[in-house]
């Protein structure tokens, strides 16, 4: 089947210079969309832009900004506002990594803080400046690019860990909230996909059944299409859902969201 075309859509991309998100940014000006590209080093992301706007004939704007900086954010949303028109598609994918393997106590704690915001902070303060103009419009779609490290303790990883639960949250918290508005969130989980960061990673040193980077564009151009409204605030994993195959709406009312597991049937908190 032809990939859908998205002509017209503006996107924004965060941490768009290398790995997931650049492979994000080259994919969707692929369709027609007018990408905007947002990073901290602008040397990088400014050769990546322009490759693909090359490759792609697509509008591009580059936008050199760190996503925990709220006065960076507005004026990378409102440039992006101003010269490429409003934001149909916010995908959330900038985020640190813990430094070194090791436990809580032993992180350095700045470092450890820095990782947790990139993943909460950041994310919050991108959906504070586009999702308004959304809400007002009556139509968009965010997508925060989680992990399967938040929907469980990762002791070597604990900030990755935290802060991808946190994101996880925020996303479920925001797609409540957008109920009936036309806007939709969801949480795509990439699977593990060999990048930079991962094969920086000790633990994944020897891994060999890395996640296709198509199975992502594919999940991801799904849902800027519309085609999985049906699972706004809920999570979804590269590589092992595919738009194609997922119900129109989930049977249960809590399926693919964080939620404690009861003890049993007389569980109190279940």
């Amino acid at each position: 089947m032809p990939a859908a075309r998205l002509d017209g859509q503006v996107v924004l991309v965060t941490g768009a210079s290398t790995g997931i998100g650049r492979s994000l940014a080259a994919a969707l000006a692929a369709r027609g969309a007018a990408v905007a590209g947002l990073a901290r080093g602008a040397e990088r992301l400014d050769a990546a832009m322009s490759e693909i706007r090359d490759a792609t004939g697509a509008r591009t704007l580059a936008l050199a900004a760190d996503v925990s900086a709220p006065s960076a954010v507005d004026a990378a949303v409102a440039r992006v506002v101003g010269e490429l028109g409003p934001v149909d598609l916010l995908v959330n994918n900038a985020g640190l990594i813990d430094a070194a393997e090791v436990p809580v106590w032993a992180a350095d704690r700045d470092q450890w803080w820095a990782v947790v915001e990139s993943h909460i902070r950041g994310p919050q303060l991108l959906i504070c400046a586009v999702v308004p103009a959304m809400v007002e419009r009556g139509r968009g779609r965010v997508i925060d690019l989680a992990s399967g490290m938040g929907t469980r303790a990762i002791p070597e990883y604990s900030a990755y860990s935290v802060g991808k639960a946190g994101q996880i949250r925020l996303t479920e918290a925001l797609a409540a909230s957008l109920t009936g508005t036309g806007v939709y969130a969801f949480n795509i989980a990439p699977g593990l996909v060999r990048t930079e960061m991962t094969g920086a990673m000790p633990k994944w040193r020897d891994h060999t059944e890395w996640t296709a980077p198509e199975h992502v564009v594919d999940l991801v151009c799904a849902a800027a299409e519309g085609r999985l409204d049906g699972w706004s605030g809920r999570f979804l994993r590269a590589g092992v859902d595919f738009a194609g195959a997922l119900p129109e709406l989930p049977v249960d009312s809590a399926a693919r969201q964080l939620r404690l597991r009861p003890w049993g049937p007389d569980d109190p908190v279940a």
